[in-house]
Order: structure tokens, then C-alpha cells, then sequence
């Protein structure tokens, strides 16, 4: 099972670049990623995983700082249970200054 994700800037009406993303496993480890320039982190998590829940968290205040915005939120986490059985798991992320939302992307 793999995990990816990408970000995309509702506010701005494009991909977030530049993104720095940080795969929290259950056991504690942590694998990082940073958005390329189409908001993209394909490999967050390559290969085999075991299933649990994952925190996939976003350094949104960094971000918004680089892009000349203020936001309200200076990161974004968010928890996700895995099922190992599943090949990919994808968790997009759409955000603004003020507001976010996530689901479970294919």
C-alpha cells in the first residue's frame, strides 16, 4: 500500500507548490515530502504498509508566508485509517487562507 496526496490553493486557483508534507505512521515513524510544482507528493509512502491510522500533516503557515496570503490555519493534519489490503491511498487536500476540506482521493 502507498500513500500520496496533493494540495491544491482554492483561493489562488492552483496547485500548491512548495508544500511541506509529513506522513505520521503508527508506530511513530515519519516520512516527508514536499509538493512539486503541481502540488504533487506521489510517493509520500512507497511500498508495503501495514494498515492503521496515519496522520498526513501539511505546513500550511509556511505556505501561505511564501505566497504572500494570511491564514488562519498554520497547519493542516489530517487522520486517516489505512487498510493495508487497499494497493494506494490518495488524500488530497483543497484549501484557502480560511477554510479546507480533504477526502478520499483514488
Amino acid at each position: 500500500m502507498s500513500i500520496s496526496t496533493h494540495v491544491l490553493d482554492a483561493a489562488l486557483g492552483r496547485p500548491a507548490a512548495g508544500v511541506a508534507v509529513v506522513l505520521e505512521h503508527p508506530d511513530g515513524e515519519r516520512t516527508t515530502g514536499v509538493t512539486d510544482d503541481d502540488g504533487r507528493v506521489a510517493a509520500l509512502a512507497p511500498g508495503a504498509l501495514p494498515g492503521g491510522v496515519y496522520r498526513v500533516r501539511f505546513d500550511t503557515g509556511a505556505y501561505f508566508a511564501a505566497t504572500g496570503q494570511q491564514g488562519f490555519y498554520p497547519e493542516v493534519v489530517v487522520a486517516v485509517t489505512i487498510d493495508a489490503d487497499r494497493a494506494h491511498t490518495h488524500v488530497p487536500l483543497l484549501l484557502s487562507p480560511f477554510a479546507y476540506s480533504t477526502y478520499r482521493g483514488s
